[in-house]
C-alpha cells in the first residue's frame, strides 16, 4: 500500500486559504509576526526559569519543558504555511506530509501530559505542603518529561502508520493549512474505521482522561482554598493556579473540539479554523497569560530588562 500510495503521487497540495488570493499577503505578515512572537516569548520563558534562581521550581521546570514543546509545536507546520502563502504551488511531499502528523501528535500530546503534570504539581503544593519537596523532586519531574516524550514518539507512530498505509488514489488535494488526520483521512479510497477507532483511542488516552484528571486535581484545589480562612490567603493561592486553568482552557477546548468532531464533513472549515487555533494562537498566548497572571516571571523579567537596559 505505501509503495501504491508512493507511485499514483509524491505530493499533497495545502488549500489553505487559496480561495481568498487577496488575503495572501496579509495572513503571511499576521502568520509572520505570529510566528515570530511565539518563538521571542516562549523563548524568553526558557530562558529566565533557566538562569533565574528563583525560577528553579518544579512548576516552572514543566513550564519551560511546556515553552519548549510550543516553539517545535509550531515550527513543524508554521514555515511551511507561510511558504505556501507567497507561492503558486501550494504542494508538500509525502514524507513531509507524514512528518507534519507525527510530529505535531507527539509534541500535541506531550503538551497535554505536562499540563497534567502542572496540575498535579499545583495540586500537590496546596493539598499536601508538607510532602511537596519530597514528592515533586527532581528526579520525578525529569521522568515524567522524559516518559511523556517516550510514550508519545511510541504511541503516535503506530497512528501515522496507520494513515500512510491507506491508498490515496483519488484527489490529493488537503483542505487545510497543514497536514491533519482528519482532512488526510477524507482522500483516503478504502475503510478508514480502524484510523477513527485509533484516533478516538488517542484522544481518550491523550485528551479526555488529561482533562479529567486536570479536572480532579482542581476540584481538590478549589476545595483546599475555600477552607483558607483569610480572603487575600485566597486570592494568593488561587492566582498561582489560574494562569494554568485558562490555558489548559484554550488548549483542551479547542483540541477536543477537533478531534472528537472527526470525520464530520459538515465542519471542515469549522475545523481549519479550530485547529489554527490551537497550533498557533495557543502557543502564542501562553507566555502572554503565565505574564501576565504570574508574578514571579514579571519580577524575573523585570531583572533581565533592567540588567541589559
Amino acid at each position: 500500500m505505501v509503495r501504491e500510495n508512493h507511485t499514483a503521487f509524491s505530493e499533497f497540495i495545502l488549500l489553505g486559504y487559496s480561495d481568498a488570493p487577496n488575503l495572501q499577503v496579509l495572513l503571511f505578515a499576521i502568520f509572520l509576526f505570529i510566528y515570530a512572537d511565539i518563538i521571542l516569548g516562549n523563548g524568553l520563558i526558557i530562558y529566565i526559569t533557566l538562569t533565574d534562581p528563583a525560577l528553579h521550581t518544579p512548576m516552572y521546570f514543566f513550564l519551560r519543558n511546556l515553552s519548549f514543546v510550543e516553539i517545535c509545536y509550531t515550527s513543524v507546520t508554521l514555515p511551511k504555511m507561510l511558504e505556501n502563502l507567497v507561492v503558486e504551488k501550494r504542494s508538500i511531499s509525502f514524507l513531509d506530509c507524514a512528518a507534519q502528523i507525527y510530529f505535531p501528535l507527539v509534541l500535541g500530546g506531550t503538551e497535554c501530559l505536562l499540563l497534567t503534570a502542572m496540575a498535579y504539581d499545583r495540586y500537590t503544593a496546596i493539598c499536601n505542603p508538607l510532602h511537596y519537596r519530597l514528592i515533586m523532586n527532581k528526579r520525578f519531574c525529569s521522568g515524567i518529561v522524559t516518559g511523556s516524550l517516550i510514550f508519545n514518539l511510541s504511541a503516535h507512530a503506530g497512528q501515522t502508520y496507520l494513515v500512510f498505509t491507506l491508498p490515496f488514489c483519488g484527489s490529493h488535494e488537503i483542505n487545510n493549512l497543514f497536514c491533519d488526520i482528519s482532512p488526510l483521512l477524507e482522500l483516503a479510497c478504502a475503510d478508514t474505521y480502524i484510523n477513527h477507532v485509533a484516533v478516538f483511542v488517542a484522544s481518550t488516552v491523550f485528551i479526555i482522561i488529561p482533562f479529567f484528571l486536570i479536572l480532579a486535581s482542581y476540584v481538590k484545589i478549589i476545595s483546599a482554598i475555600l477552607r483558607i480562612p483569610l480572603i487575600g490567603g485566597q486570592k494568593k493561592v488561587f492566582s498561582t493556579c489560574s494562569s494554568h486553568l485558562i490555558v489548559v482552557s484554550l488548549f483542551y477546548g479547542s483540541a477536543m473540539m477537533v478531534y472528537l468532531n472527526l470525520g464530520s464533513k459538515k465542519s471542515q472549515d469549522f475545523n481549519k479554523l479550530i485547529s489554527l487555533f490551537y497550533t498557533v494562537l495557543v502557543p502564542m498566548f501562553n507566555p502572554i497569560i503565565y505574564t501576565w497572571r504570574n508574578r514571579e516571571v514579571k519580577v524575573s523579567l523585570g531583572k533581565l530588562f533592567t540588567k541589559n537596559s
